[in-house]
């Protein structure tokens, strides 16, 4: 009977089971996406960092550290730093990341260049590799030459990718490989500068990292220096990633809710046509369990076969990732496929097709034989029945949502947020009807009428439809809000007071001469910044060293490692507030020294106001107290400082500077560069508006991945409004034949089904977007802590076109309606 009734019933059928493929094949592909990079991850990562382990250091090694290093006898090393280079061909400047390497680097996976060869014969040759992307941009062939602070080299290949480097990381700031022993020629390392000196180790197979790694690892740590094995680059790295795909992993799952939800009005409708057949089944003995499992088979046959087919999609999607992510990762992944993610979409098809289904499939349970007379008789579910079938949909969406996320917390927060959406766009459709039922416009043509009265006809699926329209449009709204508040944050102001101009680097004996420079290229001198560096030696009572022996000490690890850039003033700044204690402008030579810290230094350090801090400011120790403590926006594109002295205490301390100026265009911002690199080679430029453009090219990149997975849940809710729109197929011919037999006319009957569909459209998306507009609020008030100026794109874009894509969906199938005569109905009935 299953299989006799599906086979009648089979285009209806598909198209529920179509909106189950579509949320299976997401959660397919995701999964087995992730599982492929791992693997990857596990299989490339010496290839990832060119060698078994490197200890590296912000600083030249102390003398320990040199030790340690010697002791292991490294096989290469390399100092890299961010500095300004410049194309004398063209006139042209660039900020990039110097790295200069001595030695067989990388041991494993290789430096791609072109020609091959310049990989192996830079050093002897004294060349520079340039990265591709780089030389293309400023018009650089090889055979032209690079100035590297105090040094022109020729170029003598092109980077293609070397290990350590990523394409997103060399898209913000391109790699430059040179020979070590040039490096100290370029003058570019000078006091303050931020560099990094790496020194890599290729082990013997019978090496324990892990070991090495507990063993040396300590030691290291009190030398300011650190131990990465390849080992552990790959845990972290594999969590990194494993985070973006518990995100795309829950995308697909409101995709698949969307299918769900979809397929339980559908079958809601589709049982309720059925049911004078069941009655008539009992009337001639069927039992309840019967004609129960008879549909209970066929929606578990949907499930399966849904689960298989999306499985199979899924295998084949999981292959356009790599094309998606590949500005994320910083290697080419192998895929391959692997059981259990298609095992789990099957498994899933089955049991989320049954259980949102079950609620309308216990009305063949319910329903009485006397159906067959009493026409309108409608079949009673108890209510603790619905309830209970109500809570297990909810522990199987925790347990299926902690699956994925590895976190109950997480897990809980994400299925009650799910839940608080759908009962917010469902409470909006049903009071939209309430609203239209109750303030009816009477008055109105009747094609606008009849299509408002069919919103709350029998057998609607307004909610269903809304519900799928507006999550679809919700999910992309929220992302193009959030991604406007993010590039707020890094917007350049054009005025004269805003800088757009950051000069780091500047030497003490270079102050004058550069403030004069900048007076000369008609640009102003914004803030003039002194910056000193210390670290900690003591907090509180306890030394440094021996925090960082105390295996039960709740100071944070950077806190003790890192050297800070402080600065002196006697005012906060605008990215700055104070939360507690006073703020002390200036202080005499003689007074106790009191500072300000910020509020995330003074948690990981475990400080409060009153607390003694011990720095070591050049070699000479200072102990200070902490006076105040600052809220600081880091977001915002200045210079902000989680230490700052008041005035009179470090005036005389080893320092550099930092200037900042305006450029009122690009022309002015390069000639200033060209000018700047020229005289001063060892200061870095940062142009902000490059940075804006770096991290709108990011932002974008990433739009574009989360909108390939909002593609899903906007495709599964069209699914389920064309299922829709097929289930209600008779009872629209039935309305339309009576419309007819009463006088109206195919262009009226045309125009009610068109209007009815543009009132679900225009209502679902407004939905979405007002409640993204909500989301996207929240984040700018509590995360972002930024005004919210909402994208245009939600209103001008997607209102109109998800309104006319459901018009268009919706029309498509009102031809047959129109071509319908009366007999058609009266046979039907008969």
């Amino acid at each position: 009977m299953a299989w006799r009734d599906a086979r009648a019933s089979r285009v209806r059928l598909l198209l529920f089971m179509s909106s189950i493929i579509l949320g299976i094949s997401a959660v397919v592909a995701i999964q087995l996406f992730s599982e492929n990079l791992k693997d990857n991850i596990q299989r490339q990562s010496k290839n990832l960092m060119g060698a078994d382990y490197i200890i590296d250091t912000r600083q030249e090694p102390t003398e320990r550290a040199q030790e340690i290093i010697d002791s292991l006898q490294p096989d290469a090393k390399e100092v890299n730093f961010v500095s300004m280079i410049a194309f004398p061909k063209n006139g042209g400047t660039k900020l990039v990341r110097v790295r200069g390497i001595a030695g067989d680097f990388p041991f494993y996976g290789a430096m791609d260049t072109e020609p091959v060869e310049a990989a192996s014969t830079y050093q002897q040759t004294k060349g520079a590799l340039v990265d591709a992307t780089l030389l293309l941009q400023f018009g650089i062939q090889p055979g032209d030459s690079i100035k590297v602070g105090e040094v022109t080299l020729p170029v003598t290949g092109i980077l293609k990718s070397i290990p350590g480097s990523s394409a997103m990381s060399a898209s913000v700031v391109p790699p430059v490989v040179i020979p070590y022993g040039i490096i100290e020629a370029t003058e570019l390392l000078q006091f303050g500068s931020r560099k990094e000196y790496q020194f890599f180790f290729k082990a013997p197979e019978t090496l324990d990292l892990d070991v090495l790694e507990d063993t040396v690892g300590p030691k290291l740590d009190l030398a300011n220096a650190d131990i990465d094995t390849h080992t552990g680059t790959s845990e972290r790295l594999g969590r990194r990633y494993d985070n973006v795909g518990k995100f795309l992993n829950l995308a697909a799952f409101i995709a698949l809710l969307l299918g769900c939800i979809g397929i339980a009005s559908s079958v809601h409708i589709y049982i309720k046509e059925k049911l004078k057949a069941i009655a008539i089944l009992k009337c001639l003995g069927a039992s309840r369990k019967q004609s129960f499992l008879i549909f209970l088979i066929q929606i578990s046959g949907i499930g399966i076969l849904g689960g298989v087919i999306g499985s199979l999609a899924g295998i084949a999607v999981q292959t356009l990732f790599p094309y998606l992510l590949r500005s994320f990762l910083p290697f080419t992944v192998e895929m391959s496929v692997s059981a259990q993610p298609v095992f789990t979409g099957i498994l899933l098809g089955l049991f989320m097709s049954v259980l949102f289904a079950l609620i309308p499939l216990l009305y063949t349970w319910y329903v009485s034989p006397l159906k067959v007379l009493r026409v309108d008789e409608e079949p009673e579910q108890p209510r603790k029945i619905r309830t209970l079938l109500f809570f297990a949909i909810l522990w199987f969406l925790f347990l299926f949502s902690f699956w994925l996320l590895k976190d109950a917390t997480y897990a809980l927060a994400f299925v009650f947020g799910a839940l608080i959406t759908f009962i917010i766009i469902a409470v909006v459709a049903s009071f939209f009807m309430k609203l239209v039922r109750r303030y009816f416009p009477k008055k109105w043509s009747f094609t606008v009428r009849q299509a408002l009265l069919n919103l709350y006809r029998p057998n609607n699926q307004t909610v269903v439809l809304v519900l799928a329209i507006g999550l679809g449009t919700f999910l992309v709204s929220t992302l193009y809000f959030t991604r406007d508040i993010l590039l707020a944050k890094t917007e350049v102001g054009q005025s004269a007071d805003n800088a757009n101009i950051i000069i780091l680097d500047v030497q003490s004996n270079q102050n004058q001469a550069m403030a004069e420079q900048l007076k000369a290229n008609d640009v102003p001198v914004l803030e003039n910044i002194p910056l000193v560096t210390m670290r900690m030696h003591q907090i509180k009572d306890r030394l440094v060293s021996d925090i960082k022996q105390d295996t039960t000490r709740q100071v944070r690890g950077w806190i003790l490692n890192h050297e800070f850039r402080t600065t002196y003033r006697d005012q906060l700044i605008a990215s700055e507030e104070l939360i507690e204690g006073e703020w002390t402008p200036e202080l005499q030579a003689n007074e106790p020294v009191v500072i300000s810290i910020s509020d995330n230094l003074a948690e990981d350090a475990r400080v409060g106001v009153g607390d003694t801090i011990v720095f070591n400011v050049q070699g000479v120790l200072m102990e200070t107290t902490v006076g105040s403590i600052r809220q600081v926006d880091w977001g915002r594109m200045q210079l902000n400082f989680s230490i700052v002295f008041p005035k009179g205490i470090l005036e005389n301390a080893p320092q550099f500077n930092v200037f900042m100026t305006a450029a009122d265009s690009e022309e002015t911002s390069a000639r200033l560069q060209r000018n700047l690199v020229s005289r001063f080679p060892n200061v870095t430029i940062i142009d902000l508006r490059q940075v804006f453009n770096m991290v709108e090219d990011i932002l974008s990149k990433v739009s574009w991945v989360i909108n390939f997975m909002a593609f899903f849940s906007i495709i599964t809710g069209l699914i389920v409004l064309m299922g829709s729109v097929r289930t209600s197929k008779y009872q629209r011919i039935k309305e339309s034949v009576l419309l007819r037999t009463l006088g109206a006319k195919n262009s009226q009957i045309l125009k009610i089904s068109a209007l009815e569909y543009l009132f679900l459209g225009a209502l679902g998306s407004l939905t979405g977007i007002l409640l993204a507009l909500i989301s996207g609020l929240c984040l700018a008030i509590f995360v972002f802590k930024e005004p919210f100026v909402p994208s245009a794109i939600p209103f001008v874009v997607f209102l109109p076109g998800i309104t006319l894509l459901v018009l268009a969906i919706g029309l498509s199938n009102i031809r047959s309606v129109l071509s319908s005569s009366p007999l058609e109905v009266l046979r039907r009935e008969v």
